[in-house]
């Protein structure tokens, strides 16, 4: 590569398969639970509600209330998900306006792993893909940092008014 000129791939290059990383940002605290699965459905995405809860289940039980901030996939809105969070009157979903994507902040998260893990990396099976993702979310969650926003509050409606007619 030089200056002025696109980068490209050879011939060679090969995809091994993909993974779907489902994860949880706490923005208090900055650290990320994650978890890769082979494909991105309801069910998938259930388990991974579980193991929210599983991490979440004191703060519950002091009458804390938890919200998820989620993109507009089909498997946050499905039956199945639904129905499991009507009986869970402390879970609240959040669904930002499409193409407002900057208003949930994992978003920033999975853009600092793609950067800083993926891109450009070579991964030979899906399982080494894996492995430098979860490398990523342990070492982040060593030292994990809150993101902080750079607009003001007073910002954030002018913005989202072409969204939000």
């Amino acid at each position: 590569m030089h200056p002025g000129k696109t980068e490209g791939h050879t011939p060679e290059c090969f995809r091994h398969g993909t993974t779907s990383l489902f994860a949880a940002l706490d923005v208090k605290t900055g650290k990320v639970l994650g978890k890769c699965c082979p494909r991105h459905r309801a069910k998938e995405f259930l388990a991974f509600l579980k193991n929210i809860q599983s991490h979440v289940a004191e703060d519950v039980a002091c009458g804390k209330d938890v919200h998820l901030i989620l993109d507009n996939d089909v498997t946050h809105k499905s039956a199945t998900v639904m129905k499991w969070l009507t009986k869970r009157p402390h879970w609240h979903l959040h669904f930002p306006p499409t193409h407002a994507s900057w208003l949930n902040q994992a978003e920033r998260f999975f853009a600092l792993i793609t950067n800083e893990a993926i891109r450009r990396g070579n991964f030979v099976s899906v399982g080494g893909l894996v492995t430098a993702i979860r490398d990523y979310l342990n070492a982040h969650n060593l030292e994990p940092k809150p993101f902080v926003w750079s607009a003001s509050a007073d910002r954030i409606p002018d913005k989202t008014a072409n969204f939000c007619p």
